[in-house]
């Protein structure tokens, strides 16, 4: 049987031997074939280094471990909370989970920061500066340490004072150019797909909601066999992937993934940062395949999403982008002010991306270190602090896959950023789904929402069930276990303590808060075909999901 080579995929296999009755002396001898890479020269490979398939038991009770635990907590809590909403009639189920809940919390506490922001003005100086030829350019001002009173946690200035009184000492005064950095950089290709990356560009390209990019995935997949595995979390390929290049190249061009221009713009002998054994780990990235379609075409959002995955494929063997970046200091009346500019030299393979033609941006004029310069005038810009924006599809994932960015304690921001982050690859766009079917979540427009019902369930529950904290300390124990630093019971006997603590907390929470929520008839959560109740299936059409 053929299974991922990983924790799940490892206890799926021990599971099937274990049904299967198979002797001992057979699980003994039992090995396992370890495949990333299907070209022959790695099949054989792989073949000379069966290995024993006891070796990676640790890896099957960690995943065992993480399947009991995720059941425990979710059952019990899940029967919990929906039993505090009955105490104050509210008849629907309140589903909590290890990942679904601080999923929503995550969305919950972006739009409470969003309705109790004000917004407060903040103020730019700027230096109107020529050089000794009389070329213009403008350099803005950097605070000292003395005016951290007089700044936000962004360093950005309050007093508008202050601001005007370094633009007035400014004008008219002499300036000395004291630093100057010129360099030449060049930025690689990004790396070929895992599935979130995908999903992240599908939705801010064409709003496609994670579980829609999945499925097409799928379909590419399965149906028109177009693409490699879907549901990889690994943006890396083999370095022998390198032989199919040229093949795969001509099958984008004859499937319509990228115009044959581009294709034929590729240097089919470069290999870039992509091909690296060392980085492939149980699946490499999704990328196309080498079959040419040849009577069957592709809806109009297959296409779609097989275009940015070959484009992400073929950007592999375009050159770098290079630019030209300049960073100035010039020192005004004792105050420093700096300039930056980008021009960019050649374009490589961001003409990919939607660029078409060579751009400066904030352009300087010809400097040089210790050049004197004058300030014609300062200047004074109000401008507005804004709040942050509602969750999208694009930036809900993004939080996910980068969830140690909303951790604030240091040791569970570290466990959490050499995770995955919440969820998989192959579960996020299930989870987020799911949260709209328990109408904890909304949309508006491309806007992300939390309904009353979630804001009501995050409002009741203890921080450690809405943060990613519990994930932090699961992830850690479980990788001891996999690593055999750790027993199954050590796992699971604090855990269930912890449990039995929550289920506490949940049978004395604030009920009142589900009172006012509205209330969906037990009938109407179903939909009756044939005489038989099923459950409604979700579309992918905004008004469905939003109801």
């Amino acid at each position: 049987m053929t299974c991922n080579i990983d924790s799940e995929g490892q206890l799926l296999v021990d599971q099937v031997i274990e049904e299967a009755k198979i002797s001992q002396a057979k699980k003994q001898s039992t090995q396992r074939l370890l495949i990333s890479d299907l070209n022959l020269s790695a099949v054989k490979k792989s073949l000379g280094a069966m290995r024993s398939n006891r070796d990676f038991i640790p890896l099957s009770v960690s995943a065992l471990a993480r399947s009991r635990a995720d059941w425990l907590f979710g059952m019990n809590l899940t029967r919990a909370y929906t039993l505090a909403g009955q105490k104050a009639g509210f008849g629907n189920v309140l589903s909590v989970g290890r990942v679904q809940t601080p999923i929503l919390g995550l969305v919950v506490n972006r739009d409470n920061e969003i309705a109790n922001f004000v917004s407060k003005p903040f103020y730019d100086v700027l230096a109107h500066l020529f050089t000794p030829d009389n070329q213009p350019f403008i350099a803005k001002w950097v605070p000292s340490k003395a005016c951290e009173p007089h700044q936000d946690e962004e360093g950005r200035i309050l007093n508008k004072a202050l601001a005007e009184n370094v633009a007035s000492r400014i004008t008219k005064q002499s300036a000395e150019l004291t630093s100057l950095d010129q360099k030449q950089k060049k930025q690689s290709a990004p790396l070929p797909y895992n599935l979130s990356a995908l999903q992240i560009d599908a939705a801010k390209a064409f709003g496609m909601p994670a579980q829609k990019v999945l499925d097409i995935c799928q379909i590419l997949y399965e149906r028109h066999k177009l693409i490699t595995y879907p549901r990889s979390d690994n943006r890396y390929l083999p370095k022998d992937h390198h032989q199919e290049a040229s093949a795969i190249l001509k099958a984008i061009s004859a499937n319509g993934g990228q115009s044959s221009e581009l294709v034929n713009g590729a240097d089919v002998k470069k290999r870039s940062k992509c091909f690296n054994d060392s980085k492939v780990a149980a699946h490499h990235a999704i990328v196309p395949t080498a079959k040419q379609l040849k009577s069957a075409s592709l809806s109009g959002d297959e296409a779609k999403v097989y275009q940015l995955i070959s484009r992400h494929y073929l950007i592999q063997f375009y050159p770098d982008y290079i630019y030209n970046e300049t960073k100035a200091e010039v020192i005004i009346a004792g105050g420093l002010f700096k300039a930056n500019a980008k021009q960019d030299v050649s374009l490589g393979f961001k003409v990919l991306m939607g660029k078409s033609e060579l751009k400066d941006e904030a352009s300087l004029p010809p400097l040089t270190k210790g050049m004197p310069l004058f300030c014609d005038k300062g200047e004074v810009v109000e401008k507005h602090t804004s709040p942050p924006a509602y969750f999208t599809d694009a930036t809900l994932l993004a939080a996910m896959t980068g969830i140690s960015r909303y951790v604030k304690d240091p040791q569970i921001k570290k466990v959490l950023k050499d995770t995955d982050g919440l969820g998989t690859e192959a579960t996020r766009a299930g989870i987020i789904e799911l949260l709209f079917k328990r109408r904890f979540l909304k949309r508006e427009g491309k806007s992300i929402r939390a309904t009353e019902t979630g804001l009501a369930l995050i409002s009741v529950l203890p921080q450690g069930l809405a943060s990613p904290d519990l994930t932090a300390k699961w992830e850690s124990s479980l990788g001891d276990i996999a690593q055999q630093a750790m027993s199954y019971q050590q796992f699971l006997q604090p855990l269930l303590a912890d449990l039995n603590g929550f289920v506490q907390l949940a049978a004395n929470c604030d009920s009142n808060a589900f009172a006012k929520l509205p209330k969906t008839s037990p009938k109407k959560r179903f939909a009756k075909r044939g005489g038989k109740a099923t459950f409604k299936k979700s579309n992918y059409k905004k008004s469905s999901v939003a109801s």
